[in-house]
């Protein structure tokens, strides 16, 4: 076992999705940029504004703030602007562009293409873009999917204090999670919050899944079946992509709950589900898990001078059901 990877995040991710990083002087206005793919942004730090638009149409401009997560439609222009005279502002931005080029490489498409959709910001009801979130209930019975409640919406402005949250039994740990739909775009995510001096299930899905942590102090294992595993600590604003196939497994060793965030490669591709399609093979349960698992995460607790509150008795039986106390966002 290793603390930290050598590999970069775009290996990581496989060609399908990319991401980088922008940062703004203190007081200081970015060029407008486009691109013909969607991308999403999360605001690691710092707060500002951001002036988005097509053609000749009207700005739709917004603030943002350190949590704060926001949709970049496709060919849409944008600007960014830090609004503190003081700091500069990181953004993390994320897409499928790398998946796009290795269907079309062609480089004008991406950067210099004149198509583009207005109805996204300006077709009916625009005037509550970049506004507040709303939930929609799937109904699909028969499938995990039946009654998920899903928010959409091209702004979100703060995860970090994100409340409207379900239950997520299937990962342990007493945790909760919300789904994110964007409209009209292949992205989505989610977010898991789980409690202090407790660790998920380690499970595995395909790749391109960027997860950055809104709050919390940690650390993830990640390994190929078979592997040597390696950890990545983690704490507010740190980066890491679960390779393809490759088991991750997540543990808070703080004193409050964590969060993580994870920006989600298109919908529909085969392979690249974050669905566990076998429970058996793709899923660990804590009955099942390498001891040495256990004994890590009591261990970094212990030098914290704190104890694990994950009960003896998930770790005997496989159909543990944990108590929760919070109501189902509606």
């Amino acid at each position: 076992m290793r603390t930290g990877s050598n590999q970069p995040a775009r290996r990581c991710q496989e060609g399908v999705t990319g991401a980088y990083v922008t940062e703004i002087p203190p007081g200081k206005t970015l060029p407008s940029f486009r691109v013909a793919v969607d991308e999403v942004v999360y605001v690691l730090k710092g707060r500002g504004v951001a002036s988005i638009w097509a053609g000749d149409r009207a700005k739709k401009i917004f603030e943002w703030q350190s949590h704060a997560m926001f949709l970049i439609p496709g060919n849409y222009y944008c600007q960014l602007s830090n609004m503190q005279g003081d700091q500069s502002v990181k953004l993390l931005h994320c897409s499928y562009l790398p998946l796009a080029m290795s269907v079309l490489p062609d480089p004008d498409y991406f950067f210099n293409n004149p198509l583009v959709d207005y109805g996204l910001l300006y077709g009916q009801g625009a005037r509550e873009v970049y506004s507040e979130a709303k939930v929609v209930t799937l109904n699909e019975p028969g499938t995990a999917r039946d009654g998920r409640n899903i928010w959409f919406g091209n702004f979100f402005a703060d995860m970090r204090a994100w409340d409207r949250l379900d239950h997520f039994e299937r990962r342990g740990a007493g945790g909760h999670v919300v789904w994110v739909g964007f409209p009209s775009s292949p992205i989505s995510a989610h977010m898991s919050v789980f409690p202090a001096r407790t660790y998920k299930k380690g499970h595995r899905h395909g790749p391109g899944y960027l997860i950055v942590i809104p709050a919390g102090e940690g650390y993830s294992i990640m390994w190929p079946e078979g592997g040597e595993k390696i950890i990545i600590p983690w704490y507010e604003a740190s980066l890491f992509v679960p390779p393809n196939r490759w088991f991750h497994q997540h543990f808070n060793i703080g004193g409050a709950p964590a969060r993580y965030l994870a920006i989600h490669p298109p919908r529909g591709l085969s392979g690249i589900s974050e669905k566990v399609e076998d429970r058996a093979r793709d899923q660990i349960e804590y009955t099942d898990e390498d001891p040495m698992i256990r004994e890590k995460f009591e261990s970094e607790l212990s030098r914290k001078g704190l104890q694990s509150v994950m009960p003896d008795e998930a770790y005997r039986n496989r159909d543990y059901e944990w108590s929760y106390t919070q109501k189902k966002a509606s």
